[in-house]
């Protein structure tokens, strides 16, 4: 028998029956196509300035909506460095991400720690006030409506920035 409390043994299979849910979703048509050296492009799509911003994102190499916040990344002229992996939880956990922050996806854009489907507007406005406080932005889980999570009847959700120490606040709202 486990020593896992009911509740958390409930929130955990309820967890995991909206991964799943989300998983099936996001078994989408990989929309980038993999150039050595980790860069994603996607296919014919316009060369990206050298000087745009990078973003090194971390990502499951059978995820289709991490590949659609990837093409959603570029087409609003980020570069884009890609490293399919396994397991993201280490990249996570090194760039000090919360647990109930976390989500597919792990990027880094300069400096900063992005989890998830954070719209790239957003991001580029952490980039212009570049606030000292936060180490990162996040949308937990996969919201329906955040960019790579299209579909119908999108959903509100909130950007949430993290701390160092785990604090978190709103810093957008969609």
């Amino acid at each position: 028998m486990s020593s896992i409390p009911f509740g958390r043994t409930l929130f955990r299979g309820a967890l995991a029956a909206v991964l799943a849910t989300a998983a099936a979703a996001c078994g989408g048509s990989n929309q980038t196509a993999q150039k050595s050296g980790g860069d994603a492009a996607p296919a014919g799509s316009a060369a990206v300035p050298a000087d745009a911003p990078l973003a090194v994102v971390y990502k499951s190499p059978t995820c289709g909506c991490c590949n659609n916040w990837v093409k959603h990344m570029q087409d609003s002229g980020f570069r884009v460095e890609t490293h399919d992996q396994d397991n993201v939880d280490p990249v996570k956990d090194e760039a000090g991400v919360p647990q109930a922050m976390r989500s597919c996806h792990t990027a880094k854009i300069g400096g900063y720690a992005i989890e998830g489907h954070v719209p790239a507007d957003v991001i580029r406005q952490l980039l212009r006030e570049h606030p000292a406080d936060i180490v990162g932005l996040a949308v937990p889980g996969m919201v329906t409506g955040s960019p790579g999570m299209e579909g119908p009847n999108p959903q509100h959700y909130d950007v949430v920035a993290f701390t160092k120490d785990g604090q978190t606040r709103v810093y957008a709202s969609r």
